[in-house]
């Protein structure tokens, strides 16, 4: 839950389609140092450069994209394209346009996989409602706070004792890198401390090694920390699919 390869496609696809970043600064931001590959992007027979596809997005009338983050029993935004929405669960995160909907698989720490579900002829979906920036940061505030009085009332600090530090630690600014640069500072402060937020409850659900946990202690900690992982996602999915207005 901590990389958000379609999140930086949305972002910056939409930077480049909008007129707001070169064609250069979009691909060397979505590449970095990985290789990234596209399977069934319309017009081809094999996976193509990513570059290939950001390239095709103008001609198949695309404007712009979004981060949308599936879980179990909550695929909204998620197109009813064949195959889509399993695979979107899988991976939890898919970048989709009004043509094209895209879900990056990683197949190593430098490979990333593209598969595209072209959107013709696919009932349309309405948009999630795009959090408030600010209002996001305030829910994810309030979360955070439930979330550690619980967890503390529950002594997860037994189960994992590096979970309180990162908590603590959230009071410090944090700014996640890898933004278009008029992307507004709000959106990267929110979304450097929901990235860390996803490692807190990476590690609050997994249980340290010979930790006594028994059944009803881990259903309480998973429902104190279901909370926290809605606003981790609102706040992502805000913080990607911010645009100037």
């Amino acid at each position: 839950m901590h990389d958000f390869p379609a999140g930086r496609f949305a972002v910056w696809a939409t930077a480049w389609l909008t007129g707001r970043t070169s064609y250069d600064q979009a691909l060397d931001a979505l590449l970095g140092d990985t290789a990234h590959r596209v399977a069934g992007l319309p017009g081809t027979d094999e996976a193509v450069p990513l570059g290939w596809a950001l390239t095709a997005l103008r001609g198949l009338g695309e404007r712009r994209f979004r981060l949308v983050l599936p879980v179990a029993g909550d695929v909204r935004g998620v197109p009813r394209a064949p195959g889509l929405a399993p695979l979107a669960l899988e991976t939890g995160q898919a970048a989709v346009g009004g043509h094209l909907a895209l879900v990056p698989e990683a197949l190593g720490p430098e490979v990333v996989q593209w598969t595209a579900f072209p959107l013709a002829g696919v009932p349309a979906v309405p948009p999630l409602p795009e959090g408030n920036l600010r209002a996001v940061s305030g829910a994810l505030d309030l979360a955070v706070g439930d979330t550690a009085r619980a967890l503390a009332r529950l002594d997860v600090a037994r189960w994992n004792p590096e979970v309180p530090g990162l908590l603590a630690g959230l009071a410090r600014t944090t700014a996640a890198p890898g933004l278009p640069p008029d992307h507004d500072p709000l959106a990267l402060s929110v979304l450097g401390r929901a990235q860390r937020l996803a490692k807190v409850l990476d590690l609050t659900m997994a249980d340290a090694p010979g930790a006594a946990v028994n059944h009803a202690q881990a259903a309480a900690r998973d429902d104190a920390l279901r909370p926290l992982a809605q606003a981790v996602r609102e706040a992502i999915a805000a913080a990607f699919n911010w645009i100037p207005r």
